[in-house]
């Protein structure tokens, strides 16, 4: 066994549980590239090994995704929405109802951490003119934007990754996804409300935001691109990283919106993270190591390629290490026909156990926070462990039934 690629191993994925490394300033995406870095400058893998193990594909779908999604925020349509819902004169609970449809369907075709990002400040300034508390409409938002995202292939980075490594079906997985996640929507509702029991009024100091206005076309523009983007991965005519840089390069094609504000929002720290893992993965599988770990863990009656065990698991590593890094080491053990929508729900629905389970969680609540609303763990927790609980016991149910009636 090669004592140096397990020691960079541990160190990586120690990072990733701890978020950084004590006593330096690195965060998740810096460890993994300097592993990365580590593993190349030793020796251990060439730099046409290194550059060979990134998978190409998923970086572009994610790049091109992340660009369409950046037209819409420039665009003003996220904010045009929120504030759209905000003034149509429902209740508390009424409007959480529609967050939580809003949330979750746009999560589903945008990536959650984008969702999040955009709707978190517009929310706050909404819940402070209509003097609501902030706290249950942001958890709804968090929660919602990680179970819609469990959907479809294109709702996080994980479920990407996913799709384009075992090559599934992009309206194959919304079968296996779509209902689950629709179900777990309804949960996020049911949850916060019982949870806040109708105790929705509060205090909240007033917001002004400097947010890009509304532009009708440019918006129209994503949208309309969007739309073809799903039709064109519904009828898999091409691959869908090629679909995806196509609808880049259309919308970076602009008199209007330059190129630098559109490639200024796409996120280049989550791409680095990609990079870096995809080469520690490659060194750990080229060693031995990831073999020797699987054989260790089977020897113990814990068969990583059932998806039983492969669910289980999923949800662990999920809340230890992020559902990204999870995925990237447990894609070998995916031999299953199911094993791609067994990982996709559970490494997603996961999420909303911790606060730092997933991205969106700590994005709506770094943003709140910078606004004057503080959630802690205690309160993230009320929320998110009976929705985790509820949305993997129905994600478990609905896979076992797929399984029985023959489709694994």
């Amino acid at each position: 066994m090669d004592g140096w690629v397990m020691g960079v191993f541990l160190v990586v994925y120690g990072g990733m549980i701890l978020g950084g490394i004590p006593g330096l300033s690195l965060d998740r995406t810096g460890i993994a590239l300097l592993g990365a870095i580590a593993l190349t400058v030793s020796g251990r893998l060439s730099v046409q090994e290194a550059l060979g193990s990134v998978d190409i594909p998923t970086m572009v779908l994610l790049f091109g995704l992340m660009v369409v999604s950046a037209q819409l925020r420039l665009g003003g349509f996220y904010t045009w929405v929120v504030r759209r819902l905000g003034t149509a004169g429902i209740g508390p609970k009424a409007m959480l109802g529609g967050l939580v449809v809003i949330a979750g369907g746009l999560s589903a075709l945008l990536a959650n951490d984008v969702v999040c990002l955009a709707m978190t400040p517009v929310l706050v300034e909404v819940c402070a003119r209509r003097g609501w508390r902030p706290a249950p409409f942001l958890l709804a938002l968090a929660a919602s934007a990680n179970v819609g995202s469990a959907a479809t292939l294109i709702g996080n980075p994980q479920n990407m990754l996913i799709g384009q490594a075992l090559h599934l079906s992009f309206g194959g997985y919304l079968v296996d996804g779509g209902v689950p996640a629709l179900l777990g929507l309804g949960v996020v509702w049911v949850v916060v409300v019982a949870t806040y029991r109708g105790r929705f009024d509060g205090t909240c100091a007033p917001v002004a935001l400097d947010l890009p206005p509304f532009r009708q076309w440019q918006s129209l523009k994503g949208l309309l691109v969007l739309a073809g983007l799903l039709v064109l991965f519904l009828l898999e005519w091409v691959p869908r990283e090629l679909v995806a840089l196509s609808a880049a390069a259309i919308l970076m094609t602009s008199r209007k919106m330059a190129s630098r504000q559109v490639l200024g929002l796409v996120d280049w720290q989550l791409l680095v993270l990609f990079l870096g893992l995809f080469v520690v993965n490659h060194a750990v599988q080229e060693s031995g190591l990831a073999g020797r770990l699987v054989l260790a863990v089977s020897g113990r009656g814990a068969d990583l390629s059932h998806p039983g065990w492969l669910f289980g698991t999923s949800v662990v590593l999920s809340n230890l290490v992020s559902n990204v890094p999870a995925v990237m080491l447990l894609l070998p053990m995916a031999h299953h026909p199911l094993a791609g929508p067994v990982l996709a729900l559970s490494s997603t629905l996961a999420g909303n156990l911790l606060l730092v389970g997933s991205i969106a969680n700590l994005i709506v609540v770094d943003q709140a926070g910078r606004l004057g609303v503080s959630i802690g763990w205690r309160e993230h927790a009320r929320v998110g462990i009976p929705v985790t609980i509820g949305t993997l016991a129905i994600a478990a149910l609905w896979l076992w039934g797929i399984s029985l009636g023959g489709g694994g």
